[in-house]
This record gives C-alpha cells, sequence and structure tokens, in this order.
C-alpha cells in the first residue's frame, strides 16, 4: 500500500463485527493463556467492535477492561455494545503511543499486531502502560500468513487503474516470525518470552464480505464504492474466487520485568 494508507485505518466496523467469526472463535484460545484472578485491569489492545471485548469482560467479574482501537467507528461500535457496563470503556488512540492515567495489569490482544509496521515501538509502548509482573497475551498474524492474499495484492496493485491510486507497492502487513519477536519483546522489558506459529484455516459464511472487511480495510480510505467493487472482484479473481483463507498466527505470551532487578 501507499503512504497514503500506513495511517491507523478507519474500518467498517458493523461489517467487521458481523462477519469476524474466525477470529472470535480463534480467541477462546488466546483468552485461555491469560491468567486471572477476575479483579484486575487489562488492556484489549485493538479492541475492534467489542466482540472479544465482551468475552474479556466475562472473565473479569470485579475487575475492567480497558478497550483500544486506532479507528474511531470500531471504538464507537464497541462502546455502543458495551458501554453500558461500567467495568468498560474505550479509548481511541495509536497502540505505538499510548497516554493512559495509569498502569494496567495485563495487556491482552487478538488480531491486530499485524497492522502495526513498528513492532519495537509497540512491544515498548505497551510494557510501559504494564505493571512489573503484568503479562502480555497476544495472537496475530504471523509469518507466512494469508499468502494466498498477500500474492494476489502483489499482482493487483501494480495494475492500472490500482497502481496510479495506490502507488509504489509495499505489503500492508508486518507478520513477523517468533524468533524476531521474542527478541523485541525482551528488548521492551519483557521476560518469560514465549512465541510460537500456529496454522488455521477460516471458512466465513460469507467470504465477500469477509474478504473486504478483514483485509480492505486500508483502501477504504483512498477508494470509493465503484472502484472497491471493482479492485475486489479483481483480487478474488486472481485468488480464484476462495471460500477459505489460510492463516497462520502468531502466539506470544510475556511478562513484564520487574525495573528494579
Amino acid at each position: 500500500m501507499s503512504d497514503k494508507e500506513s495511517r491507523p485505518a478507519d474500518w467498517e466496523a458493523e461489517k467487521y463485527s458481523r462477519v469476524a467469526t474466525p477470529q472470535r472463535e480463534w480467541s477462546g484460545a488466546v483468552l485461555e493463556r491469560l491468567m486471572l484472578s477476575g479483579d484486575e485491569t487489562v488492556i484489549d489492545a485493538g479492541c475492534g467492535s467489542g466482540n472479544v471485548t465482551e468475552d474479556l469482560l466475562a472473565k473479569l467479574p470485579n475487575g475492567r477492561v480497558i478497550g483500544i482501537d486506532g479507528s474511531p467507528s470500531m471504538v464507537e461500535q464497541a462502546s455502543a455494545r458495551l458501554g453500558h457496563d461500567p467495568r468498560a470503556s474505550f479509548i481511541c488512540q495509536d497502540l505505538v503511543s499510548l497516554e493512559l492515567d495509569e498502569q494496567v495489569d495485563h495487556v491482552f490482544s487478538n488480531a491486530t499486531f499485524h497492522w502495526i509496521s513498528d513492532h519495537d515501538r509497540l512491544f515498548r509502548s505497551l510494557a510501559d502502560a504494564t505493571k512489573p509482573g503484568g503479562s502480555l497475551v497476544a495472537q496475530c498474524g504471523g509469518r507466512g500468513n494469508v499468502a494466498e492474499v498477500v500474492a494476489a495484492l502483489g499482482v493487483v496493485n501494480r495494475e492500472e487503474p490500482f497502481a496510479e491510486i495506490f502507488g509504489e507497492y509495499t505489503d500492508p502487513w508486518n507478520f513477523a516470525g517468533p524468533e524476531e519477536t521474542e527478541i523485541r519483546l525482551v528488548d521492551a522489558g519483557y521476560e518469560d518470552v514465549e512465541c510460537w506459529l500456529e496454522e488455521r484455516i477460516a471458512h466465513p459464511e460469507d467470504p465477500r464480505g469477509f474478504f473486504e472487511a478483514s483485509f480492505l480495510a486500508p483502501v477504504r480510505q483512498v477508494l470509493d464504492g465503484e472502484q472497491l467493487t471493482e479492485y475486489t472482484d479483481r483480487l478474488l479473481t486472481e485468488m480464484g474466487w476462495p471460500t477459505s483463507f489460510n492463516y497462520v498466527r502468531l502466539n506470544m505470551t510475556a511478562k513484564r520485568k520487574n525495573e528494579n532487578e
């Protein structure tokens, strides 16, 4: 994508909430890795429309969740969904430059970090927001994720009229591997770091809607409705109109190091 698309995208929150069932299903195993007593304060980093935030809240009967997302429409959707619950609050901020009034007990994230190009800054920002001894538990796209989509983008974004619209093509995602992620987390101030890859296949009920809502959020900032339809058609044709998508998830768990150690 071009520089125009490097800033946080404002997603179609309602559509994403409706079609992103695979991401919510996969989040259950990630939530199980978050060891909670039930009274902690937890950041949901990249809370999206609040679907998974709701599941996180269920684990915190006496705690709180601070949902953070860079998309105003996602924050609005999440607030509408859960804003009545005093345990939940939502903030529209960039995760790489968090400004909070407090440090939290833990950070949870699902299907977000691969949208952030600078993981060094991201992990430092999250570490600064976490109390010593607090945990980071996350899953995002990892090395080799949605390779078919990446390959199709590399072809179609170099064709007209899209080459002229987008400019020089760059990969819109940061699909990191576990080795470099472990190094970055340690450098950011974490210890007891574990990272690993896991293959998954998404079988969405609405493949086209899922494709647009999950993969094409950034281009909505530069394409009108007719162009988006043409672009989606061209990409899906290049991919052979898939009904499933091959994912590789990067899992990470880490503990915020005590600064006095």
